[in-house]
């Protein structure tokens, strides 16, 4: 039975930059993930505040490049006021996948366009709320280790992958 790391905004834990959650962003799968927890599927993580960030924190954005820029650090991740938060992304997305590997999870459920969670999409460090093609810091870390990464926005997909027999 497959396992899913979750970020834990999204279940309901008013963890997000600014003290909200992102549970409406997973309002049209609130039956899966309800299933899936009583399953024992579910393994929910946050790795900014993992990384020692506290709730609510100043927004931050990854230079450019994204998560795989700053793993191989060539680019940081830098506070809208400047305060360079690299080592606490760093730390929260190693946290992030030592959970996923202790709980052998194969597959994530992540925050949109986050500068640790994103998929695909990411804001582009200028903040000024311009999108950019890229993954955050936990989940190109994550990819890097043959965990597939899903969006709120990918719901079908994740159904699909989470329903089919191939781990």
């Amino acid at each position: 039975m497959k396992k899913l790391l979750v970020s834990a905004c999204l279940l309901g834990e008013p963890l997000r930059y600014d003290g909200d959650d992102n549970k409406s962003k997973v309002s049209h799968l609130q039956s899966k993930l309800t299933q899936w927890m009583a399953e024992g599927r579910l393994i929910a993580v946050c790795p900014e505040t993992m990384g020692g960030l506290p709730t609510p924190r100043t927004p931050a954005e990854a230079e450019q490049g994204g998560g795989k820029a700053v793993l191989s650090g060539t680019a940081r991740v830098l506070t809208y006021n400047g305060e360079d938060v690299t080592p606490s992304f760093i730390e929260g997305a190693e946290k992030a996948l030592a959970v996923a590997q202790r709980h052998d999870c194969q597959g994530a459920l992540l925050a949109a366009r986050s500068p640790s969670c994103g998929s695909g999409e990411i804001y582009d460090g200028t903040h000024s709320r311009v999108i950019t093609s890229g993954d955050g810091v936990t989940t190109a870390l994550l990819k890097c280790h043959d965990i597939v990464c899903f969006t709120p926005d990918m719901a079908d997909q994740l159904v699909a992958w989470m329903e089919s027999e191939h781990v």
